[in-house]
């Protein structure tokens, strides 16, 4: 039996997970279209390599980056460039942004992939600039890129791999479903990852509730050369499947406040990821899909599907059915941390990991919010160990300063504190937005304190101009007045 050190707080869930993963595993048809935003999750802006008119195989490279911190978009099929219109972001503010639209041409004609013939005799650094050129990111939901994860700072050593496969949130069982059916992949991407960070040990964690997919991972393992990944069942409680909660689980260490794993020795990725580093190592193919839970009362045929990055979402949400007459939202994620939906014709991006399509009853109503009663409740339930409490005293109050103070950044916004509220106060909307704030405020000063440099930089300069004009012009007196004395002299 594998030893736990089980983290505070997190509550038990309805899982409503058989909804969709007791229906078969189902490939998307090629879609009509293909969307893809040049606006990255943090927030910067990509340039386009494509025009108008343009056509373009499946594979291509759509933009343009030198930068790691900024993922590849790749076609994810043929066809011809409409254009690069601003169409609404899947973000919390709801702003538009550039977007390549490509329309599909039904051939599927591709690049040629190019992969390694045994990624054992190769440097780690081509590995990792394979893993950035095929533009894998964290699919997990985070989108962080996995070239950078896997390259942390120095000097942090690394003694473990962790791969996430504790999909901790309800409704959510695309992760349930790959594990069940590419096992082989996600333990051979367990491989090429401890070969990249140079460790000999991987704990592969599934929730105890995952039966099917562990039995499926141990037929794998005993079929293959992964003997050094410990495959490991952990409570279905949430928010096990959050990094620092999985990391303190499975190793007793806790990732200090603003730090990251590599700082204790582990780094962490999704068992998603671990299958899309293998296609792009042993197949050479770059992320050109996912796998993707449509589910909830407002759709009448809840299932896992395999879709290709850019798919509008209506088009999942006609391959499942469509919709039922209780249909109330669309919520890309979980009922807990997902993300609200303006309207289907939003695509698939690399972070879609569920279209949760949900009824009255499956998301959480706003109620009208009443004083904060100091039960502690939220404290109690609070996996990260913070104060919503008194967090929630100084956001109100704008004493962020304070909110800092009391670890407002390591809210993860998993919403236990929410569920449990009897005031029915909506705790997480506040911090997000006093994260936001905070966020913003530090831009401005950043940028108050470069004016300001610029400013006195600007200046100094002009005195050192003013000084060398001052300079020049006593040694052209003292010339003139030596040569003035000369010629009385003379």
């Amino acid at each position: 039996m594998f030893k736990l050190w089980p983290f505070k707080g997190g509550l038990r869930l309805p899982a409503h997970k058989q909804e969709s993963s007791l229906a078969p595993l189902q490939s998307m048809p090629l879609p009509k279209q293909l969307i893809y935003p040049l606006v990255q999750g943090n927030g910067s802006i990509s340039q386009p390599l494509v025009k108008a008119g343009e056509r373009v195989l499946k594979g291509q490279v759509l933009n343009s980056t030198e930068e790691w911190s900024i993922p590849l978009i790749h076609a994810a099929s043929s066809g011809w460039v409409i254009g690069i219109q601003a169409l609404p972001l899947i973000q919390p503010s709801g702003m538009d942004g550039p977007c390549i639209v490509l329309e599909v041409d039904g051939l599927d004609e591709s690049v040629e992939f190019n992969s390694f013939a045994d990624y054992r005799t190769v440097e780690t650094k081509v590995l990792l600039d394979k893993i950035h050129q095929a533009g894998i990111v964290g699919l997990g939901g985070a989108s962080f890129p996995t070239a950078i994860k896997l390259d942390p700072p120095k000097p942090h050593r690394i003694d473990t791999l962790v791969l996430n496969g504790a999909e901790c949130e309800p409704y959510i069982t695309c992760d349930d479903s790959l594990l069940r059916h590419f096992s082989k992949e996600v333990l051979s991407g367990a491989n090429i990852l401890m070969h990249i960070i140079g460790v000999n040990d991987c704990l592969l964690a599934v929730e105890d509730e995952m039966q099917e997919s562990i039995a499926a991972l141990e037929t794998a393992q005993s079929k293959g050369d992964f003997g050094h990944i410990h495959i490991v069942a952990v409570p279905t409680v949430y928010p096990t499947g959050g990094e620092r909660q999985l990391i303190q689980l499975l190793t007793g260490r806790e990732v200090p406040a603003g730090g990251i794993p590599a700082e204790i020795g582990v780094v962490c990725h999704n068992v998603a990821t671990a299958v899309a580093v293998h296609q792009a190592i042993t197949d050479g193919e770059p992320l050109l899909s996912r796998m993707v839970t449509v589910t909830g009362q407002g759709v009448r045929n809840p299932q896992n599907l395999l879709a290709r990055i850019g798919t509008p979402i209506a088009e999942l949400i006609e391959v499942c059915g469509g919709y039922t007459d209780c249909v109330q939202s669309l919520i890309m994620g979980g009922p807990m941390m997902g993300l609200a939906l303006p309207s289907d014709a939003m695509p698939v991006t690399k972070a879609t990991n569920c279209v949760l399509v949900a009824g009255q009853d499956e998301v959480m109503v706003d109620k009208q919010a009443m004083p904060c009663i100091r039960c502690g409740d939220c404290a109690s339930v609070c996996p990260v160990e913070l104060l919503p409490q008194q967090l929630y005293w100084h956001v109100r109050a704008d004493q962020l300063e304070r909110a800092m103070e009391y670890h407002l950044p390591d809210c993860i916004e998993c919403g236990c504190c929410d569920v449990v509220c009897p005031s029915h106060i909506p705790l997480v909307q506040h911090f997000r937005s006093a994260k936001t704030t905070v966020a913003r405020r530090e831009q401005e000063k950043a940028k108050a304190d470069h004016a300001r440099l610029r400013y006195d930089a600007r200046n100094a300069r002009k005195l050192n101009e003013q000084m060398e004009k001052a300079e020049a012009t006593k040694r052209k007196r003292e010339l003139l007045t030596k040569m003035a004395e000369n010629h009385k002299s003379g």
